[in-house]
């Protein structure tokens, strides 16, 4: 078996370990541009200053557009920064990853997105990127990649700007940033994690690396997610956290599949939280795999379904239906509530097929059979 591992310089982990984040963004330089979130203060308690001078903050309210993308672009290369720091969801930190790729280019940013674009390497180097993020759940910090939204006559699409020099030089995943996140972003961040364990591990692409980082992790994950709909307990935000950073690191060794692949055209057409949107297809998708799958693949299906099976308390086979089921009574609305039109099915399906995420799916879908997925989703 031959394969490579790709990963931050450094990653620190742990309560308090954002104290750091600051002293750490200024070994890189004078002058930094800090991405937060819709509400700044949250970055400011991290930063434990004020802005000054040689800081420029911007603001990713919403997860990032092209248009958001390139009116950042144009700010960041006027202030000509020496580092990136994002603090925030999966937002901010796909915008100050886009941001770090491309300020020291002069190329539009078309020219690198896959699928609508050009898809063409980045130009120049990117600045050094330092993540920290506030919820558990996209892993973001510690993947080559950031999600950007492109408006289209059907409603647009969710497609990524990517490229492995765009890895973070430093990850800071400290659990407390994410203590007391609402409820229904912990359930829906949650369930991204889950799945981002859940499909690198039945991946076509697994490797022994990604496979340590992501069996010991399913099961835990989502029994300290059921707990978290319960009550808040810091060691089950401590444990959420670390599941979120291991299926960051392993969705970018071993790719994901149909859930993500469905997740990013579904994302662009209704503008839904991506979380949320995976949440709702996790238990149809891998019902669905499994059916198709056969040999090695069917056998870790059965192994992850196994491995979920103990918090749920089901059998293996009964994994899909009562995983759907427990996610909707937690409160996550289906497909259609999230605003995806069932005469959209097809066209959504014949979009996912020629998705990135795709690619390394245990099964080989036919529209028909993502179609039965969506509508059970």
């Amino acid at each position: 078996m031959t394969f490579a591992i790709l990963q931050p310089p450094r990653i620190l982990f742990g309560r308090g370990t954002s104290t750091r984040a600051l002293a750490e963004a200024r070994a890189f330089g004078a002058r930094g541009l800090i991405v937060h979130g819709a509400d700044p203060a949250r970055a400011l308690a991290v930063l434990g200053t004020g802005w000054d001078p040689g800081m420029l903050a911007l603001s990713a309210p919403r997860e990032p557009m092209l248009g958001d993308l390139e009116a950042a672009l144009a700010r960041a290369r006027a202030f000509r920064p020496d580092w990136v720091m994002a603090i925030g969801g999966g937002a901010a930190l796909d915008l100050g990853k886009a941001l770090a790729a491309l300020a020291p280019a002069t190329t539009a940013p078309l020219d690198h997105l896959e699928g609508v674009g050009q898809g063409a390497p980045l130009a120049a180097p990117p600045l050094p990127y330092l993540a920290l993020p506030t919820t558990a759940g996209t892993g973001s910090e510690v993947t080559r990649n950031a999600v950007i939204g492109v408006p289209g006559p059907d409603g647009g699409r969710k497609v990524s700007l990517r490229d492995d020099r765009m890895i973070a030089r430093l990850a800071i995943v400290d659990p407390a940033l994410t203590d007391h996140c609402p409820r229904d972003v912990t359930l829906a961040s949650g369930l991204d994690a889950i799945t981002q364990l859940v499909e690198p591990f039945v991946s076509l692409r697994a490797t022994p690396y990604t496979d340590a980082l992501a069996r010991p992790a399913i099961g835990p994950g989502l029994a300290a997610l059921m707990r978290l709909m319960k009550g808040e307990t810091a060691a089950d935000r401590d444990r959420l956290a670390w599941v979120s950073l291991c299926g960051g690191l392993a969705l970018t060794n071993a790719g994901l599949g149909a859930v993500h692949g469905l997740a990013g055209v579904i994302g662009g057409l209704t503008g839904a939280r991506h979380g949320a949107i995976c949440g709702a297809l996790l238990g149809p998708v891998l019902a669905m795999n499994r059916a198709l799958a056969s040999g090695q693949a069917r056998a870790r299906i059965d192994e992850a379904l196994g491995l979920l099976a103990q918090p749920l308390g089901v059998a293996a086979q009964e994994v899909p239906a009562a995983l759907a089921a427990w996610i909707r009574g937690a409160g996550l609305p289906g497909l259609a509530a999230q605003g995806l039109d069932p005469r959209r099915h097809a066209e959504v399906a014949a979009a996912a097929l020629v998705a990135s995420s795709m690619r390394a799916n245990p099964a080989a879908p036919s529209p028909a059979a993502l179609c039965a997925a969506l509508a059970a989703a």
